[in-house]
């Protein structure tokens, strides 16, 4: 059984959605440590040329595809393909989008993790202790599997709602709270004794740092971070209206979401330097290296280590929420469809099946590290 295709029923939903759908992980532990590494602000500024001249077209493009088909990415490319084998690349965004929910899923559940760990002050310690705490929680049996299975049921209950009462509505809470989170965090570290050295190190353009590695390396970035090529803005875009603006949406989106990323280093490297510790990326970054600094940098407030910890992993896991929330719509939007089910049996089809590679990639970083 189908259902009549649905729609986005405000501007300002449809542009927190879509940017919610962009804004992520990498936005956090990916960005802010390239910047710094490869030239500070000269990378920003290659980046936001990628942006403005690659991401942006690409985006549109996707959001012409998306609207005309008013359908999920796989048909909105059969459409257009009219017998030609461009209609795999369809199937291949959905693919994408399915394959990744399933271990994004894994690291979303790590952050609510830390959240809980952050309310009962279980991140307070040495760096050696905060390290062995990510290694045990990481390679436990049960924990990240059981935490994998909470963030995709909170997920699966905002996509079951649609896309007003679902994604809409939960795009309108979410985005501003991880926008107000965001800027509370970046005063709290900018205000740090030697934070200065920290926004030196994002800010400072170092042109000698430039290379043709810094130019793919922005380029990559920008493709990921607007979700470029995995089917989210495909398929959002189907939930359009006419009058939608797409270039204008476009430029909106983007923005907001280089805003984040900007926003994240402002809060990640003032901190880190102003206790003399040099940031990494990726999920050391956010699980062993930011607690540390944390606990140092508030050391003589412990009170306000412990809340902007626990802001911290709070925005960390809206974040992660808004971008698999659009993740699981493109494959939802392409089981209901395909199989001419309802939404909710399409969303348990995903999700559950989902889960299942989630666990699976969780249990491959301990019991079943034979996996990896």
């Amino acid at each position: 059984m189908s259902e009549e295709r649905a729609s986005f029923g405000s501007k300002i939903g449809m542009i927190l959605a879509t940017a919610g759908g962009a804004v992520g992980l990498g936005n956090v532990w990916r960005f802010p440590y390239m910047a710094g590494q490869n030239g500070g602000a000269a990378f920003i500024l290659i980046y936001i040329g990628c942006v403005l001249f690659l991401g942006i077209s690409c985006m549109v493009s996707e959001f012409i595809i998306g609207r005309h088909g008013a359908s999920n990415t796989a048909r909105a490319y059969t459409q257009l393909a009219h017998g030609t084998p461009w209609k795999w690349v369809g199937y291949l965004g959905v693919l994408t989008g399915f394959m990744i929910t399933g271990y994004y899923a894994v690291v979303s559940g790590w952050c609510l993790q830390y959240v809980y760990a952050s309310i009962m002050g279980e991140l307070h310690g040495d760096p050696q202790f905060v390290k062995s705490y990510f290694a045990a929680f990481s390679q436990d049996p049960v924990r990240p599997v059981f935490w994998t299975v909470v963030i995709l049921l909170i997920c699966h209950f905002v996509i079951i709602h649609g896309v007003r009462g679902g994604i809409e509505k939960a795009s309108k809470l979410m985005m501003p709270t991880l926008f107000v989170l965001l800027l509370v965090i970046v005063v709290a570290s900018c205000l740090l004794p030697g934070a200065g050295k920290g926004i030196s190190f994002l800010f400072k353009p170092d042109f000698t740092k430039v290379d043709s590695g810094v130019f793919l390396g922005a380029l990559g970035q920008s493709f990921y971070s607007l979700s470029i090529a995995m089917g989210c803005i495909c398929t959002y875009a189907s939930y359009f209206t006419r009058q939608t603006n797409l270039m204008k949406s476009a430029v909106q989106i983007s923005l907001i979401d280089t805003m984040v990323a900007i926003l994240a280093g402002l809060m990640i490297f003032p901190a880190a330097f102003s206790v003399g510790v040099n940031p990494d990326s990726g999920p050391s970054l956010i699980f062993i290296t930011l607690p540390n600094v944390f606990n140092q940098a508030f050391a003589h407030m412990p009170v306000i280590g412990w809340m902007i910890s626990l802001l911290f992993y709070v925005l960390l896991s809206l974040a992660a929420l808004t971008s698999l929330m659009s993740l699981h719509e493109v494959s939802t939007s392409f089981f209901y469809e395909e199989l001419h089910i309802t939404r909710k049996k399409g969303a348990v089809v995903v999700t559950v099946s989902t889960a299942l590679i989630g666990i699976f990639c969780s249990l491959s970083l301990g019991k079943m590290d034979f996996l990896s």
